[in-house]
């Protein structure tokens, strides 16, 4: 009846007596030294055991306990997981502290829910964990996970919570040690709860995550697209030189063709002129010289063709290396972002010191004797790309320190001297794999077991000299080039590119190879290395390391060797064409003897002269052509090597049988239809760009297309199905068909009745491979169960690929074959893959209404059609198809990412994206796109790639500043990169939001530049984008205040010509230069700027500021207008100075800190009539000169101590004028003021009614204020003002009556008196004794006359008397 036993520290060799214990189910063995589980199978009940810190190397003897959930075999020496298979009921297994080194044997434990593996020697995870799918808790610590792939295995543990890779009580993984590494797995298991013994449950954790992994996704899908880019820039310029080598093969195959048929219609014109020229053949030479001459021509069309074939050849094969080396490049991307940035790609240029190290390293481990045998004088560093791999570093000086902390070196021995860079070149006899190197560059060199198979050698094979490595190389691919029977002397040598990887290298204690050994650990033990010499004196030796972690890659190379025949390369920009003497390799360069052949081929008799070119057809041009008297006689009409572009009233030639109209200037054929009875129609060398309008052609046999500009394959053959079903033979070959790669099973699979197709007779298997072409590129039902995949979660991947075709790679989850039978089963797509099935229509999708991840790249769709019932889709690709328009999508408001790069898009249409409020994915590259009005409303858009598109105004960029959340903006190879000055300042600044654009992350320093540069520029596009429109025309006024405006360019400023008022107030302009164009501006508002002047005089540079350096980039700016002349420098202040703003006539700049009145060149304002500068630091009333037509002038609120005498000299005409709170002392210089009505002198430090007194000199004034003055203490200062100026209406805001000016005069007068009585008094008493002649004859006269003079008595006082 036990149900536990327990035993500890006992030392038990063996397990035995279980038979005593039936009812087990709990069995406790620990400390014990028990090697081998047995005597199990009596204990069938049992559900817990644990046998702890025993001896046991191998997992047995549990067969016969199937009710077991828990198992404990912690802390012993097993080595491998196995003979677990029957215990299905197993829930937990610790297996913590043992020596296994491969997951294997948990696939039938669906059940277990917790497994510890830690403390193991665990290197990979796998796929072995996907029949697991109930695990909740995994403990993995302790092992050698060094790669990030192996922990997104883990993502298919749906219910797993507790993950522990760097437990507290085990050493860490190696790869937690790297960057990112929790950010790695959170996002790729969102569900845990417990990271490494961690709560990491609250959700701002893993959306942390996932935003952090998103930026990285969207940065490396950045440089992907730049990566793409540039291979499309390099492939465009392959293209052109393509165009260019093809040119005069083109040009000469027209004329040698033109030729055949002129000589043709020739020969036929003189048979039917000689009707004995066939009885006298013998006797007859002319007919011999015609064929002669038809054949030499026909040859050199041959010719000529050969030569177009060779030179596509040729482009594709320089296409290939292209596509091939940016391959490489974008591989290297993907690697970063699935290794999180902890392998890094560096690409060298011989600016860095390593990449100069590394190719001298080369040079000087190339021996040009020892690549004597192959022809090879040198070797050229093509490129060189460092490598970061932190993870391999890492185990690398782990695995180092390790053996300098076992070994003891003694003097003679430096460790150093065991670090050595040694070549490494993948062994030619090994299977190819596409991704060999990113296998090596990313995990290292693979165990010695995997190399087995090259050399039978246990260990990594380098060398430290180039020839060494790469013999092996160069010998196999001239042995499969001598077998595949390829002419050597006609190619490019196969070995003249290579790759390899410079390593470093720790020997460690190196041995001498023995001849008899294999290189393997067990015939050289304690060796960690061994070498061979080679016979040359340079010590090159190759070298066999046993532990692949001891071997570092570090750099790749790729090279180029130079032979003793020099390559000329037909797609290089230095290469001539037209070679002059006979070189070894001569493929698609033309001998100059073969353009003197075709001269003297052109030259033979019969010559071919000239004829008039038919323009136009009419009637009688048509029966003058025929030979005819009537059109029904006409059966072959020959109209070749006109100038025709129509053919009017052709269809009434119903008898026409043969038609020839090549060589003429046709864009269309619309005017042949309905001729029933032809059957042979020639439109060769034309600029037939459509087929549309063909008709009723139902006897046509003979078609000739070739030489015109038909691109739309599948509009025109369509047309030909329809209306010249019956044709045999058809040519259309040097078109620019849009599709060309499936032209021709396309053409073959529709147009059934062919024969032959551009010249070439179709066979039986050509003909069943095109009909299976067209019956795979409809969507059928076939297709779809192939096709999709029934995944319901988005995947977490780090990839930059689209989700369809990632979920198509690597999910398993497809529809079941056996129920394609009934329709339940289209419900549960979700993921669709079509691309490159030559589709033309997609169709029979309407049942697909749960699809959320589609794609149909690389087709031949002309538009989006048959989507209408997916509306759950989320992410769609066209890529590569020939799709005009948008429309088709509007619907599907779900879509969040949405691709169709490289199509014929010449539009993005507004209504197809209002109600995609989701979309945050959108990449248009390499379209016709002209205009991005229709993104106004894609509101939620994240990433927009629009490059190498047609966008060439600035304006477009407006379009997208209500894009708040864009970050990454690609608009590289659009017209508006060259066209736009600082264009990408320029973006900068107008769209905020952005992190990187076009491939190019944003810096700080960007933004400030792009601050500095446009920051506060009213333009046109700025009033348009406000006024919803762009006719400015209507604009009477324009008001623009407090948004930090420092400069304005309103261009072009006949389009304001109506604006007649300016309010500009509160911004930062320092100048109004840029509006003195608009033409008709009365009024215009400054206050609360910076102005400085009009239009200031040009600064020396080395004085300029960095911002009004920046200025100078600018129109109308300010800066950098033209200045005064350096003879006169400044009387610019002055009237020499041309006028400006004529219609001007109101000017605020009222608190702009102006100081300097002069410098403000206000002078040019001819016509201006108010002038408001009050709330500045003027100091001196100057620079006014030319402002003879002001009225009004208001400058309170300054620091005017003085009126000098040429304040005021030329303001005759000015009625007002305001000086309030300014430091006035005196009233001097004010007669030129003879018109002036209102003078406002109030709040300055007047105090002498002296000063009041010197206003008498301004008869005409009406109104005064001098209150806030000292003066104004003084009680007498009003009635005197009142008496000395008669006009005086207001006097500090009080109106002067009748009474008053009378009261005033009448106290004037009193004070006077009193003046005068006094001073009678003193003259009579003292003065006059002294002074009378009579009295005193001594007193001169001249002392006399001043005393009178005081005495005078005015008129008034008199009569008053």
């Amino acid at each position: 009846e036990t149900s536990t036993l327990e035993m500890f520290f006992s030392g038990y060799p063996t397990i035995v007596g279980m038979s005593f214990f039936p009812n087990l189910t709990t069995l406790t063995l620990v400390g014990q030294s028990v090697q081998k589980i047995s005597d199990l199978e009596y204990c069938p009940l049992l559900k817990n055991l644990w046998i702890a810190e025993c001896c046991l190397t191998k997992i047995d003897g549990l067969q016969y306990c199937t009710n077991l959930e828990k198992l404990y075999l912690y802390y012993n020496e097993i080595s491998t997981i196995e003979n677990l298979e029957t215990l299905m009921n197993l829930e937990v297994i610790w297996l913590n502290n043992n020596q296994i080194k491969e997951i294997e044997g948990l696939h039938t434990l669906q059940n277990l829910k917790e497994l510890n593996l830690a403390g193991n020697l665990i290197h990979k995870i796998g796929t072995c964990f996907d029949p697991n799918e109930q695990l909740e808790r995994l403990n993995l610590s302790g092992n050698r996970i060094c790669s990030f792939k192996e922990l997104s295995n883990l993502a298919s543990l749906p219910h797993l919570k507790d993950l522990s890779l760097n437990d507290p009580q085990y050493d860490p993984n190696p790869i937690c040690l790297l960057c990112n590494y929790a950010t790695h797995v959170l996002y790729h298991m969102p569900q845990l709860q417990r990271l490494d013994t961690y709560d990491v449950s609250q959700n701002q954790i893993k959306v942390l995550a996932e935003a952090t992994v998103m930026k990285k996704i969207m940065y490396y899908n950045m440089r992907v697209k730049s990566v793409h880019r540039q291979l499309n820039e390099e492939l465009e310029k392959l293209k052109e030189r393509k165009c260019k080598l093809q040119k005069l093969p083109e040009d000469r195959i027209k004329l040698f063709s033109c030729n055949i048929k002129h000589v043709s219609l020739k020969s036929l014109k003189y048979q039917d002129n000689n009707a004995s020229f066939e009885r006298n053949f013998n006797e007859s030479s002319l007919e011999r010289k015609f064929f002669l001459k038809l054949d030499a021509l026909r040859e050199r069309i041959t010719f000529w063709n050969r030569k177009l074939d060779e030179i596509e050849r040729i482009y594709q094969i320089e296409v290939k290396k292209k596509k091939k080396s940016y391959s490489l490049v974008v591989q290297f991307l993907e690697t970063e972002l699935e290794t999180v940035g902890n392998t890094r790609f560096e690409e060298g240029s011989p600016s860095d010191p390593w990449f100069n190290s590394c190719y001298d390293l080369i040079l000087s481990r190339f021996c040009a004797w020892d690549f004597k045998a192959y022809g090879i004088t040198g070797v050229k560093i093509n490129r060189i790309i460092r490598v970061h791999n932190r993870i391999l570093r890492m185990i690398f000086e782990e695995k180092f320190q390790m053996f300098l902390d076992k070994e003891v070196l003694s003097e003679t021995e430096n460790y150093r001297k065991m670090l050595e860079c040694l070549f490494y070149v993948f062994d030619p006899d090994l299977p190819v794999k596409k991704k060999q190197l990113l296998q090596v560059l990313e995990d290292g060199f693979r165990a010695m077991e995997e190399y087995k198979l090259s050399r039978r050698e246990e260990a990594v094979l380098l060398s430290n000299s180039l020839s060494i490595c790469e013999r092996p190389r160069i010998e196999f691919l001239q042995q499969q080039t001598k077998d595949e029977d390829k002419n050597s002397n006609d190619l490019e040598e196969p070995f003249r590119h290579g790759k390899l990887i410079i390593a470093k290298v720790f020997l460690g204690h190196s041995v001498p190879a023995r001849e008899k050994d294999s290189i393997s650990q067990v015939n050289y033990p304690g060796a960690n290395s061994v070498f061979r010499n080679c016979d040359c004196r340079h010590r090159q030796c190759e070298w066999f390391v046993f532990d692949h972690e001891l071997v570092l890659p570090e750099y790749v190379v790729e090279f180029e060797y130079t032979t003793l025949v020099k390559v000329q390369s037909l797609f290089s920009t230095l290469s001539n064409v037209i070679v002059e003497e006979r070189k070894k390799n001569t493929e698609g360069f033309i001998l100059s003897s073969e353009l003197q052949c075709d001269d003297e081929v052109m030259n033979m008799e019969p010559t071919v002269k000239a004829r008039p070119k038919i323009v136009c057809l009419d009637e009688k041009t048509v029966l003058s052509v025929a030979k005819a008297n009537i059109y029904s006689q006409i059966v072959v009409l020959n109209l070749h090597g006109n100038s025709l572009s129509k053919l009017r009233d052709i269809s009434k030639l119903t008898g026409l049988r043969k038609l020839i109209v090549s060589f003429n200037e046709f864009t269309c054929l619309d005017d042949v239809y309905h001729l029933p009875n032809l059957e042979y129609f020639d439109a060769s060398h034309n600029h037939v760009i459509t087929l549309e309008g063909i008709r009723g052609l139902i006897k046509l046999k003979y078609l000739d297309l070739s030489w015109n500009q038909l691109k739309k394959t599948g509009e025109e053959i369509n047309v030909l199905r329809k209306h010249t079903s019956n044709v045999l033979s058809l040519d259309i070959r040097h078109n620019p068909w849009h599709k060309p790669a499936s032209l021709r099973l396309s053409v073959i699979g529709r147009l059934k009745a062919l024969t032959h197709l551009d010249g070439i007779q179709i066979t039986e298997e050509e003909a069943a491979a095109a009909l299976c072409f067209i019956a795979g590129s409809k969507i059928s039902q076939a297709s779809l169960l192939e096709h999709s995949r029934t995944d319901e979660a988005r995947p977490r991947v780090l990839s930059v690929h689209p989700y369809a075709n990632i979920l198509t790679q690597i999910s398993k989850n497809k529809v079941d074959s056996q129920t394609h039978f009934s329709s339940s089963w289209y419900p549960r797509i979700t993921v669709l893959d079509l691309d490159g099935q030559h589709l033309s229509k997609i169709a029979n999708l309407e049942k697909l209404e749960n699809l959320r991840w589609a794609s149909f790249s690389n087709n031949n769709l002309t538009k989006i059609e048959g989507l209408e019932s997916c509306l759950n889709l989320e992410e769609l690709t066209l890529d590569g198809n020939c799709i005009s328009n948008l429309e088709g999508i509007s619907k599907l408001t779900k879509l969040t990412r949405l691709s169709v790069n490289n199509n014929h898009l010449t539009a993005v249409e507004r209504r197809v994206f209002e109600n995609l409020s989701h979309l945050h994915y959108l990449s248009l590259e390499s379209n016709r796109i002209t205009s991005l009005v229709g993104l106004q409303k894609a509101y939620a858009l994240i990433e927009l790639y629009i490059s190498n598109n047609y966008v060439s105004t600035y304006q477009e960029v407006y379009h997208l500043k209500g894009l708040n959340n864009l970050v990454m903006l690609d608009m590289y190879g659009n017209l508006i990169v060259w066209k736009q000055d600082n264009y990408r300042l320029f973006v900068i600044f107008h769209l905020p939001s952005l992190k990187a654009l076009d491939g190019i992350a944003i810096e700080t320093a960007d933004i400030e530049s792009a601050k500095d540069l446009f920051g506060g520029r009213l333009t046109s596009d700025m009033i348009a984008e406000r006024l919803g429109h762009s006719d400015f025309t209507k604009m009477q006024e324009l008001n623009w205040t407090t948004s930090t405006i420092r400069t304005v360019d309103l261009v072009p400023a006949d389009q304001f010509r109506n604006v007649c008022n300016v309010n500009l107030q509160n911004n930062n302009l320092t100048s109004f230069s840029g509006l003195i164009f608009l033409p008709n501006v009365k009024i215009l508002c400054l206050n609360y700027n910076h102005i400085e002047s009009v239009l200031p005089r040009q600064k020396p540079q080395n004085h300029l500021t960095n911002r009004q350096q920046l200025y100078q980039k600018v129109t109308s700016s300010g800066y950098g207008q033209q200045g005064p002349p350096k003879g006169n420098r400044y009387s610019g202040f002055g009237e020499n100075l041309p006028p400006i703003m004529q219609s001007l006539e109101v000017l605020h700049l009222g608190y702009n800190g102006i100081s300097n009145l002069a410098q403000l060149q206000l002078s040019r304002l001819k016509n201006l009539k108010l002038l408001f500068l009050q709330g500045n630091e003027i100091s001196q009333i100057d620079g006014l000169e030319g402002l003879q037509l002001l009225q009004d002038l208001v400058l309170d609120h300054n620091r005017v101590k003085t009126i000098t005498e040429g304040s005021f000299a030329r303001q005759s005409s000015l009625l007002a004028l305001h000086l309030e709170e300014n430091r006035l002392r005196e009233l001097n210089n004010l007669q030129p003021l003879v018109k002036l009505q209102k003078l406002f002198l109030g709040f300055n430090k007047i105090q002498e009614l002296s000063e009041l007194e010197k206003l008498e000199v301004i008869p005409s004034l009406k109104e005064l204020s001098i209150y806030g003055n000292p003066v104004t203490r003084k009680i007498s200062h009003r009635p005197l003002l009142v008496f000395r100026l008669p006009n005086l209406q207001v006097l500090d805001g009080i109106t002067v009556s009748t009474e008053e000016r009378a009261r005033a005069e009448l106290h004037l007068i009193e004070q006077q008196v009193k003046q005068n009585s006094t001073l009678l008094e003193i003259y009579c008493q003292e003065i006059c004794p002294a002074i009378h002649p009579k009295l005193n004859p001594f007193v001169p006269l001249p002392l006399v006359l001043p005393i009178f003079t005081i005495l005078i008595i005015p008129p008034s006082t008199l009569r008053y008397l």
